[in-house]
């Protein structure tokens, strides 16, 4: 009896690896309720998440800064 090829067997293990992969994202997807999603003229952008980021670090800055300086 002869052995498959090591490119066969490398052949059905990436079939089979990508159809498992396949099939989980589908899952994942099918998972998230709809009705959950919040519509995108509520939400705030990016940006704007980004500049609060900013504002609360430049915050916390000035005050150990001030802190800083007290000492």
């Amino acid at each position: 009896m002869a052995l498959p090829s090591v490119w066969s067997v490398m052949r059905v293990a990436i079939l089979f690896i990508s159809a498992v992969g396949l099939l989980s994202v589908r899952l994942v997807g099918a998972g998230q309720d709809s009705g959950s999603v919040i519509p995108a003229e509520s939400r705030p952008c990016v940006d704007c998440h980004a500049f609060e980021f900013m504002q609360r670090a430049l915050q916390d800055l000035k005050k150990t800064a001030y802190n800083l300086d007290t000492r």
